[in-house]
């Protein structure tokens, strides 16, 4: 647990669907350590919407930034600085909702906020040390969805099609790639380690200046 007088550094990953947001993540637990790192999953922040019925949640548009819930995401962040451990929701994406499981994440030195939105709203980004905005070609981004969907969420290829005909490709113009403004870095294709390496050798340096020694 991190000192009160000390406060983790907080990075913030953001990107379109595919974009290798996930895999900027793991490198950083790779090179500093997954002991000293604390990662909330936006993609485990929707809203819980138990009290629709199940065709109500597939038609829900899960790409628009009303989808998630920010209060909640941005006091779990915010307990997180302060050394607390949260209880992060887990998103059941068969179901279409919030599952009744829940994961504890104790605090780190370092915590990764990672996803679509993570550079999306003001309270959020107040509380991060560095924000990342991985930009990825638009062709790559959906095969990668598609293969996830299809492997991981038990998606059929139509619906995955639909969805990012649907909503998918005109929430990330009109919502997700504006927030590359917000970034403090912006990482061209993909998470290239080239710039990954750099980015986590000025995380551990800058470890060193707030860590209890």
């Amino acid at each position: 647990m991190t000192k009160n007088n000390s406060k983790p550094f907080v990075i913030g990953v953001a990107g379109g669907s595919g974009s290798g947001k996930s895999t900027v993540t793991r490198q950083v637990l790779a090179s500093i350590g997954p002991d000293r790192v604390a990662v909330v999953m936006m993609d485990d922040y929707y809203l819980d919407q138990s009290h629709m019925s199940p065709e109500e949640r597939r038609k829900q548009n899960y790409d628009h930034p009303d989808a998630f819930d920010w209060p909640l995401m941005a006091r779990h962040v915010a307990s997180l600085r302060k050394g607390e451990a949260i209880e992060m929701p887990v998103y059941d994406f068969a179901a279409d909702n919030r599952s009744q499981q829940t994961i504890t994440v104790k605090p780190a030195p370092v915590v990764v906020v990672e996803g679509l939105y993570a550079l999306y709203d003001p309270k959020l980004r107040n509380l991060m040390s560095l924000k990342i905005y991985v930009d990825t070609a638009s062709d790559v981004r959906f095969i990668r969805r598609l293969q996830r969907d299809i492997l991981e969420r038990g998606r059929s290829t139509e619906s995955v099609v639909n969805q990012y005909l649907e909503t998918v490709r005109p929430m990330h113009k009109q919502f997700i790639e504006p927030t590359k403004r917000n970034a403090d870095v912006i990482l061209p294709h993909g998470a290239n380690g080239p710039a990954v390496d750099i980015i986590t050798t000025k995380v551990m340096s800058l470890m060193r200046d707030i860590e209890p020694r």
